[in-house]
Formats: structure tokens, C-alpha cells, sequence
């Protein structure tokens, strides 16, 4: 699910961390946010900042990583990028910052 952040307040590693979400960085050195569901590493959701304007707007998308990566060296795994539950945490980090 793709939204954006209108007028944000602060830059997006200080409003991720607000609303419950760590920082990652993968091999390639991309950044990204995830929320775990649990104590285990998976279901968790998973944010990638597109794009931002400091004070202007965020471009957030958001999914839920359901498991880990079947296969080694692939990235594809099972997520949801809508629905319910991906709407409610989209209400819940736009409350929180």
C-alpha cells in the first residue's frame, strides 16, 4: 500500500522509530523500517521511504511480510500489500506521527 505524509514533522528515520518501526539496511545499502508482529523475526511490516521532501511530503509504502524468503539469493516472499490489516497499521502510524 502506497500513502503519502503531507507536512511531516520530522525526517523519516525520527517519525519510523515514533511509530514503533527499526531501521534496516540491506546488503545493497537500501534503507527500510520494519514493525515485528511477535517475538520472531516474521510477520512483521515492512516500510520503504520512495520519497522525501523534508517539511513537505513522504512518499511511504507500506506491506506485511508474512515469512522469510523461501529461497536463497531471492527476495520474493509472501506478503500482503492491502487488506484490512495493512489499512489498520497505515491509520496507526498516521496517528502516531
Amino acid at each position: 500500500m502506497n500513502f503519502t505524509i503531507e507536512n511531516p514533522s520530522s525526517h523519516s528515520r525520527n517519525l519510523m522509530r515514533r511509530a514503533g518501526y527499526s531501521m534496516q539496511q540491506n546488503k545493497k545499502g537500501e534503507i527500510s523500517f520494519t514493525k515485528r508482529l511477535a517475538g520472531a523475526d516474521y510477520p512483521r511490516f515492512h516500510i520503504y521511504i520512495n520519497k522525501e521532501e523534508p517539511g513537505k511530503m513522504m512518499e511511504v509504502s507500506l506491506h506485511l511480510d508474512e515469512k522469510k524468503p523461501s529461497y536463497e539469493g531471492f527476495t520474493a516472499h509472501s506478503g500482503q500489500y492491502d487488506g484490512e490489516v495493512v489499512e489498520l497499521e497505515q491509520e496507526r502510524i498516521l496517528k502516531s506521527i
